[in-house]
């Protein structure tokens, strides 16, 4: 009789640690997501996906791209650019308006005139 009251004792301490451990699982699982959800990197990455998505959806926002732009960034503005063109026929790239025909061909005015890059 006494070895059944303790081994029933043992499973009910066993069970009770087991569902305060799963707690704190959920608990660290919640943190976790919070934190990267919260946190500075993601905020900034948030606001730049926004501001993409602002620029590709006008030709008419003007992209600059400097000497001094690192790789990923020239790639991502040029990325925009091509995207803008081929759905808009046209993209504002360093204060220059270019166009794009329904051959492909890219071209700027220049004096009224036509001018194919």
């Amino acid at each position: 009789m006494n070895i059944l009251l303790i081994v029933i004792s043992l499973i009910l301490i066993l069970m009770i640690l087991k569902i305060i451990n799963l707690k704190k699982n959920k608990n660290n699982r919640l943190f976790s997501f919070k934190k990267k959800l919260l946190s500075r990197e993601s905020y900034i990455e948030k606001i730049f996906s926004r501001n993409d998505e602002k620029t590709y959806s006008d030709p008419n926002i003007n992209i600059m791209i400097g000497i001094y732009d690192n790789e990923e960034s020239v790639n991502r503005k040029s990325n925009i650019h091509r995207a803008r063109l081929s759905k808009f026929y046209k993209s504002k790239l360093n204060g220059e308006i270019v166009y794009m025909d329904h051959n492909q061909k890219i071209f700027k005015y220049k004096n009224g005139k036509k001018k194919y890059i």
